[in-house]
């Protein structure tokens, strides 16, 4: 970025660029919400001034200075396949000091955030991007991509037990949208199933499973939308096609992007700790 210009305060008309936590979002340097945080702490400088309310908007000729450093240009968006193990916090850090999936992803990888969340005893397909944009996207209830999980629970249920779910429930006075249920098969003492849902409110299936009688043990993710957990490996990372991420969202990448090669790109195994 340049530093010919002064930065574009907003105004009753639509202003011109975009919101400053934004574009260091789209950085790669913070969150939306962190770089919010960064800009009231005075950390943040455009064109030579410190600001402290991120009500602003920048173009491409403003020069946009965080923790010191000259803000590069916008990394593509980028989407990546992660096999999260049991025993990892989705989040950044932990108030209670576990382990995070941050912990163990390869040090290759760009500052990434996971799309959703799974449960610190759940495991499975996990969807990491760099892009704030497409998280949020991702996220939206008006996506309604389906996720499907194996689920593992203890007892002898039959297909009739299931049928509150699939007519949706109401555990604590919270209501949960029907979900698609198939008893698989039973393995001595618990019974594997299949669940597909659109929503991903916390701890759903565990809290539906329990209201009908069952505990669930084990629960993995195997599919996301489109996207497959396939043969991934537990904490391996692999990713995505900017030609599959293109179709399959929809999204407007620069043409660099699509034509970028990356066909043939091995998982990257997590580093051992």
């Amino acid at each position: 970025m340049s530093n010919t210009s002064k930065p574009t305060a907003p105004s009753s008309s639509t202003p011109e660029g975009d919101r400053i936590a934004k574009v260091i979002s789209r950085a790669g340097v913070a969150s939306r919400r962190e770089a919010e945080r960064l800009i009231e702490q005075g950390r943040v400088s455009v064109n030579g001034k410190v600001i402290t309310s991120p009500a602003l908007n920048v173009t491409s000729a403003d020069k946009v200075v965080v923790n010191g450093k000259a803000l590069k240009a916008p990394e593509p968006p980028r989407m990546w396949l992660y096999h999260k193990p049991q025993g990892l916090v989705s989040t950044n850090s932990d108030e209670q000091g576990r382990t995070t999936i941050f912990d163990k992803l390869p040090e290759e990888l760009p500052r990434v955030m996971t799309v959703g969340r799974l449960d610190l005893n759940s495991e499975g397909l996990l969807l990491l991007t760099n892009d704030g944009g497409v998280k949020r996207q991702l996220e939206l209830p008006s996506t309604g991509w389906l996720r499907r999980y194996r689920v593992r629970i203890k007892g002898r249920p039959t297909e009739e037990s299931f049928e509150p779910l699939r007519k949706g429930i109401t555990v604590d006075g919270e209501n949960f949208q029907p979900m698609i249920v198939t008893l698989d098969r039973q393995q001595g003492a618990n019974a594997w199933a299949t669940i597909g849902l659109r929503e991903g409110k916390n701890r759903e299936i565990r809290r539906a499973m329990e209201a009908v009688g069952f505990s669930v043990n084990r629960l993995i993710r195997v599919s996301y939308g489109p996207f497959q957990l396939g043969d991934l490996k537990q904490g391996e990372v692999q990713e995505l096609r900017a030609k599959v991420i293109r179709d399959q969202l929809g999204l407007e990448m620069p043409d660099p992007v699509i034509e970028k090669p990356t066909r043939g790109k091995k998982p990257v195994r997590r580093r051992t700790r």
